[in-house]
């Protein structure tokens, strides 16, 4: 709490600079639940924002509440104050949940900035109402507060293109390789940013790709325990004469650090992605209509994997997480199941839902004000501002009858 000085400053020489004009709004991160109460010493409306989803939030924001885990020795539990969200695993939780004991940095520093959540006038979510209930209707109820889910917000094709720092490909070189491919018959395999998995995760994944005989993408950093932004060593890390035999067969791409996520998955080609489960990804994926193979990491990413895959139908999950265990069989397993184009398989019916929700997705951001139609995204921010802005005019209101 330390930052509020600096923030209360903050505000104060802002609204110095603007002849004592206040701010319209505060819209902060989940961390910095501390910063409502800044906000409302100068008469500003405040709202947190969510990058994650309101399942994935939900329970992380429930867990971390009341360490349900620490309170059985079973391997699964509930929430008891989200008892929609059914059984979590313990493999579901990411080490800091699960080194908890109410004692620790991070129990002691959430215990102070959730609650504080209910000082806010409200919640932002980057997420769309109709694939996403369950969990925001957990906030709606739990803070009392208004909750505005405004997704998908997510960078332009250009602005990611200009964001990739150190691109191990350009998009034109991945576009040109793409179009050499049948529609839906590339994967395409990435952990975000942040993440990596193990070394014999790894050499297991590899060996999937290289059994599956399916188009891929694959983006790669070093494994676990090694710099994440350090050389790839290829000849270390993945099964001998891989490289070659993916270069030979023009069946795959191997990509350092960086490719262009948006135009891979929304290129025609493109069948399926194994991803971390971040939201971001999932949004960039689903607003394209691309199925899921999960592989969370950490954070929230497990919940995310569980409501995708129980709840939405467009995900089946492969691992979890860097400790996890896996075989190349389970993976090929998994990969063959998505990828498929039988008509009643498993992956032409998740195809389907996907492309369901892409539609969801796209109507949640319509506007189109001739045929009278707003989305429940257009609709929420529309909630948000006016609320805002009501504050404002009330705010204003009271100055000027004090004077």
């Amino acid at each position: 709490l330390s930052l509020k000085p600096a923030f209360r400053n903050l505000i104060s020489g802002l609204i110095a600079e603007q002849g004592g004009a206040p701010p319209l709004c505060v819209i902060a991160d989940i961390f910095f639940g501390w910063s409502a109460e800044v906000a409302h010493e100068f008469n500003i409306f405040h709202a947190i924002f969510s990058g994650a989803g309101g399942f994935g939030l939900a329970c992380y924001y429930s867990i971390w509440l009341n360490l349900p885990h620490r309170k059985t020795n079973s391997h699964e539990f509930s929430l008891p104050d989200f008892p929609e969200a059914g059984h979590i695993h313990v493999t579901q939780l990411s080490a800091s949940f699960l080194s908890a004991d109410g004692n620790d940095p991070w129990s002691i520093f959430q215990w102070k900035n959730l609650p504080a959540w209910l000082n806010s006038d409200g919640i932002l979510f980057n997420t769309v109402e109709e694939i996403d209930r369950t969990g925001l209707d957990y906030f709606r109820r739990k803070i009392g507060r208004p909750v505005w889910p405004v997704g998908p917000i997510l960078l332009s094709v250009d602005n990611r293109a200009r964001a990739g720092k150190e691109a191990g490909i350009t998009p034109e070189q991945c576009i040109d390789w793409l179009d050499t491919k049948p529609q839906k018959s590339v994967l395409y395999i990435s952990f975000g940013s942040q993440n990596t998995i193990s070394a014999s995760q790894m050499m297991q994944l590899a060996k999937a790709l290289d059994a599956s005989e399916e188009n891929f993408i694959w983006v790669v950093r070093p494994p676990l325990g090694f710099d994440i932004n350090a050389e790839f060593r290829a000849e270390d890390w993945l099964p001998e004469g891989f490289i070659e035999r993916v270069e030979d067969s023009r069946r795959g791409l191997i990509v350092i650090k960086w490719a262009p996520q948006v135009q891979i998955l929304s290129h025609a080609s493109t069948a399926a992605f194994l991803t971390h489960c971040g939201w971001n990804s999932v949004l960039e994926g689903l607003i394209h209509g691309v199925p899921l193979i999960g592989w969370p990491m950490a954070a929230e990413q497990f919940f995310n994997a569980k409501i995708l895959e129980e709840e939405v139908g467009v995900c089946v999950e492969v691992a979890r997480g860097t400790n996890f265990d896996v075989r190349h069989e389970d993976i090929l397993r998994k990969i063959k199941l998505v990828m498929s184009s039988e008509n009643d398989g498993k992956g032409m019916k998740m195809r389907r839902k996907a492309c369901e929700v892409m539609d969801m997705i796209k109507d949640a951001t319509r506007d189109e004000e001739e045929e009278g139609f707003k989305g429940s995204s257009v609709k929420a921010m529309d909630e948000f501002l006016h609320a805002a802005l009501l504050m404002k005019e009330k705010t204003n209101g009271g100055h000027n009858n004090n004077n």
